[in-house]
């Protein structure tokens, strides 16, 4: 990952406004420590912090066509950068970056070329020929990217919030799948794949053509001039990915860098996916690191990880913070790049609240809302806490082509049908269960949902809990819709966690980029109204699934009260 931070349109373009770009482009610094590039033409400077992950001898950035007219900086990864390459013979490129081949898609093809880019990014384009510019953010929203008005007219794109929340007036966070123009005037959604509308599929379940489909995800993420390697939790998501990239790490660019493939975890001593991931690694033969935190080790990161991943949302920092201490180990070891297993559940109703979708139409809607809101959540939380230790995260998931493919598939096959021996996401678990050449073993293949904040081990939770129990005041927390207006917490955690995020980000644009409203064991607010239970019982933790979870709370008291179950410890 990389860190890009544009501004276009500014009234000074004195040498004190360069420096004071410099200055804020250095904060983003964390993601891309490889490299520093700032581009200036007129009243737009373009800057780029670089993390090298493809050509890191030539590909610095930004980078540029053949006379220097067109100027991109761009944070990402383009997996077809060669196909591309062979419809613009006759361009000529400076560079093996992948990224290059934007400055040359715009001179063919205009604005219109976004749709052809197969990969994860966030890019600003300057024409200088009119000082005209284009910006734009992948479909899912892998990638972070804000847009911000500055009171001088001057229109700010950064990777990272806190690069412009101190001089713009107001900002927000870019839309995935559009496009900022300043010929034609805002923004427009350039990504219009069929499941967006909402309306059900009918296409038939092929077990051979969704596996196939995945493995293509994956193979294309092993292009890398850098070691890498696989984070595995040891649930179904992550130990696929491992399986496929162990499977075919041979015929792969990443084969420079060994033939066995690494593969990392982490957890608090005796977790669930500590056990898990190291019986998957083993089974797949891999070079498995794994790592350990304490609870108060979390919670003594708690402000850094508010800080980098600017989110005040209790599932994303519960979740956040583990993934932020294993990214720091990972880094120690030389490692750049790592792929990971997010957007699984939101594609599949992999979720436990899933088990309680009332019919297939519900569910399918309750799918496509969950994968148009992960810029927001699982894609923001793998990009920052790794990218706050120069680590970039790939995610095979939310591939484009893979997405298609299974949100193009009859949601009955979704379904969660205990009758029919269909347990949540059966139907990828399916696709690779092979009897001939097993992908993994039967009991980790059909293995519970684990939420990888409850998956590092229960007690962080509750370690989380008590916490904010101890800093939040009930006085405080019975004034907090006079404090906190808007997105008002109903919870001391949600109430400490909002205390760190106004210190670093005070502004209304700030708080308003976090999204709110009731939630049960991730679901949208929408999918609350499923279970009556439910809005007696809001807590992000899939143990709030009431009567699905193996770990659940008890059904007689409240997330909040309830110890764990199960023989599992409340505390460490």
């Amino acid at each position: 990952m990389c860190g890009i931070l544009a501004v276009l349109g500014v009234a000074d373009n004195s040498q004190a406004k360069r420096s004071r770009i410099i200055e804020l482009s250095r904060r983003l610094r964390h993601r891309g420590p490889d490299w520093s590039g700032l581009h200036h033409h007129g009243d737009c400077y373009l800057a780029h912090q670089r993390l090298a992950i493809v050509d890191p001898a030539s590909g610095d950035q930004p980078l540029y066509n053949e006379d220097k007219t067109v100027v991109v900086t761009v944070n990402g990864e383009i997996y077809n950068h060669k196909e591309l390459r062979e419809k613009l013979k006759s361009h000529e490129f400076r560079t093996g970056s992948d990224c290059e081949v934007i400055a040359h898609l715009y001179e063919e093809y205009g604005e219109e070329f976004v749709n052809m880019l197969d990969g994860m990014f966030s890019f600003v384009l300057l024409d200088t020929r009119d000082n005209s510019f284009i910006a734009a953010r992948d479909a899912i929203g892998i990638t972070p990217l804000y847009v911000g008005w500055g009171l001088d007219g001057s229109t700010w794109f950064s990777s990272e919030m806190k690069a412009l929340s101190d001089d713009c007036e107001r900002f927000m966070s870019f839309l995935p799948g559009h496009i900022y123009s300043s010929k034609n005037g805002g923004l427009r959604r350039w990504y219009n794949p069929t499941w967006y509308a909402e309306t059900i599929p009918s296409g038939p379940y092929d077990p051979l053509v969704l596996r196939r489909a995945f493995e293509k995800a994956v193979i294309k993420r092993l292009m890398t001039d850098v070691p890498f390697g696989v984070l595995l939790s040891g649930g179904l998501d992550s130990s696929l990915v491992a399986s496929v990239a162990s499977r075919y790490l041979a015929g792969s660019a990443a084969a420079q860098w060994g033939s066995q493939l690494h593969t990392f975890c982490v957890g608090l001593k005796g977790s669930p996916d500590l056990r898990a991931a190291k019986e998957v690694a083993d089974y797949l033969g891999t070079r498995h690191h794994e790592f350990h935190f304490t609870v108060q080790e979390g919670i003594d990161a708690l402000e850094e990880v508010i800080y980098h991943t600017e989110t005040y949302d209790v599932t994303t920092i519960r979740a956040s913070t583990p993934m932020f201490l294993m990214s720091r180990k990972i880094k120690s070891l030389g490692v750049k790049m790592v792929l990971s297993g997010e957007g699984s559940d939101e594609i599949f109703g992999g979720y436990l609240y899933f088990h309680k979708a009332p019919n297939k139409e519900e569910f399918h809607k309750e799918t496509c809302r969950k994968i148009k809101a992960l810029h927001l959540y699982d894609c923001l939380r793998a990009n920052k806490s790794t990218s706050a230790w120069g680590l970039e995260a790939r995610v095979p998931f939310l591939d484009k082509e893979f997405i298609n493919v299974a949100m193009g598939i009859d949601p009955e096959w979704k379904m969660i049908r205990p009758d029919l021996g269909r347990i949540e996401k059966w139907i990828i678990r399916n696709a690779f269960d092979d009897e001939q050449t097993p992908y993994l073993p039967k009991h980790i293949l059909y293995r519970q949902k684990e939420q990888f904040s409850d998956g590092v081990g229960y007690s962080w939770i509750d370690g989380l809990k008590e916490h904010a129990d101890q800093q939040v005041t009930d006085a405080m927390l019975a004034k907090a819709s006079f404090v906190y207006p808007e997105n008002t917490p109903t919870t001391k955690e949600a109430y400490y966690y909002r205390t760190i995020f106004e210190r670093f980000f005070p502004k209304n644009s700030a708080r308003s980029t976090v999204p709110g409203g009731p939630s049960i064991a991730c679901s949208t607010a929408k999918a609350v109204e499923w279970d009556a239970a439910w809005s007696k019982n809001l807590d992000p933790s899939g143990r709030a699934a009431l009567g699905v979870h193996l770990s659940a709370y008890d059904e007689g008291k409240t997330a909040a009260e309830a110890p764990l179950i199960n023989g599992a410890s409340s505390k460490e």
